[in-house]
């Protein structure tokens, strides 16, 4: 509340006074640039206090009201650094506490700015669902100041309502696509002056699936000439992500307070492997969860139409314990009301879900994480059990590896830091069949068939666009016996060529950036953008 604000401070001229000393000390006890303060291990709090950083009376009583009293390793290694306003690339381990190494010192620096017109901040996230998660934590540790916040993260419907609302506000939290088509329709959105650009979960951002829209977002802002300080946090950064020149990054510290650590997954955690067939996936997927039944569990499949299928197949059978499916094509409120169930009201649950979920949101008390299809690479498998053992909690992660995956895929693990991951044999004896109870579904129902079917060729599809082709091969996958454990008499027609040209991966990389590629361009939209853009431009050079 307002009154609350205000008690922080006996009047305006000492809330002046305070942003001069804290400007002070800031520049005093600046840590050389190069040092990681805080350094370690593990994900223990540091022995340093919020209360000993030079911040705001709001920031400090935010963070107390939220229960944050001491600082995580990436904090007390990223803050000293970032409220100098130097730029920040940070790396480390899930759970570690990232959202707030870079939400202090933006809250700060604002503050310091004595900012209270227009756009200030920018927070870009790669997922709707982790956007979502960084305006919570923003909420609880902003509340004390006088600033608007926003988040944009897509949905149709509510795009004409934030026009009228972004244009006031001081600090946004966006997905990269959202984001940028309000700077490009919505005509008094203004972008040119902020003073803080923030990646989270950098690495994919900048990945090919962004790096055309992130591309277009920087020629709205300001350049670091002009003022701009940028951070840039990931739990798998390396520095090879130094490839930002794009970015134009300002001699950034580089901050990865576990870069030392022997292993590139939480200490808490432990990890196993199981070999099994591909027409076996469904019944191994049944018999895990009828076996932890009082567990909160993640299930990762390669596409949202495997998890559709899955959800609805195992859903009918009851198997004891509440199912919920969340993927990038559902609708965003569903997904929004999907997320708050499972983290806020399910004690016992099952998760299923795409990398959508893989990605920095803090799912509590998550027992288990079990890949039943193999991760793209050795980070995205690092990113998808570190949704479990977090926060200083133990978890435990099954990965599901086909035969042909198993040498190279544990190959790819062990060279990035990944501790050996313990064998599970599967007991055929003890596993259930679920395959003719899925074979009867799908033959009484049209829905079922159409599902299984995009199933089939979903799966097969991604096989074909993997760029690991020692991981994983088409050729290698027995199909008939895949389409029969789907409850199809039938292998669907697949329409994409299969062939060596796109095996080795030259054809393969055409394919996926024509995927990559499709959207459907509106002409009258399009001149539109380009108007407004370029009046944008015109006001920039004005400036100049």
């Amino acid at each position: 509340s307002k009154k609350a604000r205000k008690a922080l401070y006996s009047s305006f001229d000492d809330e002046l006074v305070h942003i001069d000393e804290a400007e002070k000390r800031c520049n005093e006890e600046a840590p050389e640039k190069g040092v990681q303060l805080g350094a370690g291990e593990d994900y223990a709090e540091s022995p340093s206090p919020f209360e000993d950083l030079p911040l705001s009376r709001r920031t400090q009583q935010g963070l107390a009201d939220a229960s944050f009293t001491h600082m995580t390793r990436i904090q007390a290694a990223a803050i000293p650094h970032a409220l100098t306003r130097r730029d920040v690339l940070g790396a480390a381990k899930t759970g570690s506490g990232k959202t707030l190494a870079f939400l202090v010192p933006v809250l700060e620096i604002l503050w310091r700015e004595k900012w209270s017109s227009g756009l200030g901040a920018l927070v870009i996230s790669p997922t709707r669902e982790l956007a979502l998660q960084i305006f919570d934590v923003l909420r609880k540790i902003g509340q004390h100041h006088a600033l608007s916040a926003g988040l944009l993260i897509g949905g149709k419907k509510e795009f004409n309502e934030e026009q009228g609302r972004v244009v006031h506000m001081n600090l946004l939290v966006a997905t990269p696509g959202r984001l940028l088509q309000h700077l490009e329709q919505t005509p008094n959105f203004e972008a040119g002056y902020i003073k803080v650009l923030v990646l989270d979960e950098a690495d994919r951002i900048l990945d090919l699936g962004f790096s055309k829209e992130l591309a277009s977002i920087l020629d709205y802002l300001p350049t670091p000439k002009q003022g701009r300080q940028t951070m840039l946090f990931s739990a798998t950064q390396t520095k090879s992500v130094k490839d930002l020149a794009r970015l134009s990054l300002n001699r950034p510290e580089y901050v990865a307070v576990h870069e030392a650590a022997a292993h590139a997954t939480p200490i808490l955690l432990e990890q196993h492997y199981c070999v099994t067939e591909l027409d076996a996936k469904l019944d191994l997927l049944f018999s895990f969860i009828k076996a932890h039944l009082k567990a909160k569990s993640i299930v990762f499949f390669a596409t949202c139409s495997q998890a559709r299928f899955a959800f609805d197949c195992l859903r009918s059978l009851q198997p004891g314990v509440p199912l919920l499916c969340l993927h990038g094509k559902h609708k965003q409120a569903k997904r929004t009301a999907t997320y708050l169930k499972f983290t806020e009201q399910s004690k016992y649950a099952v998760l299923f879900t795409t990398d959508v979920s893989a990605r920095g949101l803090d799912f509590p008390d998550v027992d288990w994480v079990l890949q039943l299809d193999a991760p793209e690479d050795a980070d995205s498998y690092i990113h998808r059990v570190g949704r479990t053992a977090r926060h200083k909690a133990k978890g435990r992660a099954l990965l599901c590896l086909l035969p042909s995956e198993s040498q190279p895929m544990l190959e790819q693990l062990e060279e990035r830091k990944v501790p050996p991951l313990k064998k599970l044999i599967v007991n055929p004896s003890k596993q259930l069949s679920v395959t003719s109870r899925a074979a009867a579904a799908v033959a009484q129902s049209p829905e079922m068939k159409r599902l299984a079917q995009k199933a089939f060729i979903s799966y097969v599809r991604c096989v074909h666009l993997m760029t690991s082709k020692a991981v994983f091969s088409v050729k290698a996958l027995p199909l008939d016996k895949f389409a029969r454990s789907l409850g199809l008499a039938i292998v669907p027609v697949l329409p994409f060529v299969i062939d060596q040209s796109t095996e080795d991966g030259t054809g393969g990389e055409a394919l996926r950036g024509e995927a990559r590629a499709k959207k459907n361009v509106n002409k009258k939209l399009q001149q539109l953008k380009e108007k407004i853009k370029a009046e944008k431009l015109e006001k920039r050079a004005r400036r100049k």
